[in-house]
């Protein structure tokens, strides 16, 4: 018989390593990654499937109170969830059961989920249908919470070969920055974490993006990379750090989630070098698939995101699309007012 229940920090451990272990295993769905997003205004409830005292799936559900406090309802979101066997309709049903019962505990609107599963998994779509999943369409660059499109490199080959399986150009760069003396080291604590943001700062204010303040990072320091879940990489050059990356490491799997770079010094090419230290990091522990992250999925060449995809793409990785957002309704009224009433009255109220 299965059973669901929402667990407590001593159960942190076995629940990590569920999740580690398991091929659909992702850090958005660690205990540790719950209280980053507790620190951004998220309730983490880690919510397991048992049976005979066994996990055989999990979903991290991350509750937002709704702004409008009169309503008392909430909105669930779990990041890149569950964490399952996705050929199983029998633990699918049995999870979002309770993750209903959760739902009701707490005066959920919905339950929003991301899976890390491709596209042409027809199975697992018809046993989301079966669930009462409905899906989102997110676009093709990132109008989704976490991207649709994404490019991943098997790194199971040997240096030697991931090398030659690049582009000529990117070897190229490689190898340029190495010769030009730009060093690759990791950061030591957060004064070296101070000192990615100023480059992250700098490279939003170039590239024209938004980014998240320097608390959220120091979160993910706190709780991912002194986890041992998380690494931040610099680039110096000249005694000056010039380039700095952000990774994320569970299991076999290993995920570019930020990079930035410093207006000065680009032509000795740090970008391409970074990435390739990142990429031999995780061979080194153990990991068989390095994610570059989003990308998006229109390839039209005056996209002004082609250039991010074309970068990541010259390192030879797998082009891959997810089967997107979906929506477990649990108030059918209350879900037409956050999707069609509410962001006209934050439009109104914040003009």
């Amino acid at each position: 018989m299965f059973t669901t229940r929402i667990i407590d920090i001593k159960e942190k451990d076995s629940f990590n390593k569920f999740i580690a272990f398991h091929r659909k295993g992702h850090f958005l769905q660690l205990w540790e990654w719950g209280e980053v997003k507790k620190g951004m205004g998220w309730e983490p409830l880690p919510l397991v499937l048992e049976h005979d005292g066994e996990i055989r799936a999990s979903l991290l559900i991350l509750k937002r109170k709704l702004p409008l406090p009169i309503l008392k309802r909430c909105i669930f979101y779990s990041p890149r969830g569950p964490v399952i066997d996705t050929d199983s309709e029998e633990l699918a049903q049995a999870l979002f059961a309770g993750a209903s019962r959760v739902a009701k505990e707490h005066g959920a609107i919905f339950l929003k989920i991301d899976p890390d599963v491709e596209v042409d998994n027809e199975r697992f779509k018809n046993i989301l249908h079966e669930c009462s999943f409905r899906q989102n369409e997110t676009g093709l660059d990132f109008e989704g919470v976490q991207p649709n499109f994404v490019f991943r490199l098997d790194i199971t080959p040997s240096e030697i070969s991931l090398l030659q399986n690049m582009h000529s150009k990117w070897r190229y760069n490689i190898r340029l920055a190495g010769r030009k003396g730009v060093k690759i080291r990791t950061a030591e604590d957060k004064n070296d974490l101070q000192v990615f943001y100023r480059i992250l700062e700098e490279t939003a204010i170039r590239d024209k993006f938004l980014i998240r303040g320097y608390e959220y990072f120091e979160w993910i320091w706190d709780y991912m990379v002194e986890g041992g879940y998380s690494q931040v990489f610099l680039a110096e050059y000249q005694g000056q750090v010039i380039s700095a990356a952000l990774a994320m490491i569970l299991g076999k799997k290993a995920w570019y989630l930020y990079g930035a770079s410093s207006n000065e010094h680009r032509n000795v090419m740090p970008n391409y070098l970074i990435q390739w230290e990142m990429i031999r990091w995780a061979r080194q522990q153990g990991c068989t698939l390095y994610d570059f992250r989003g990308v998006s999925g229109d390839l039209d060449e005056s996209n002004p995101l082609y250039g991010l995809y074309r970068f990541k793409k010259g390192f030879n990785g797998e082009f891959t699309e997810f089967v997107g957002e979906w929506d477990r309704v649990y108030s059918s009224i209350f879900y037409w007012l956050w999707n069609r009433v509410l962001p006209l009255y934050f439009k109104l109220t914040r003009s």
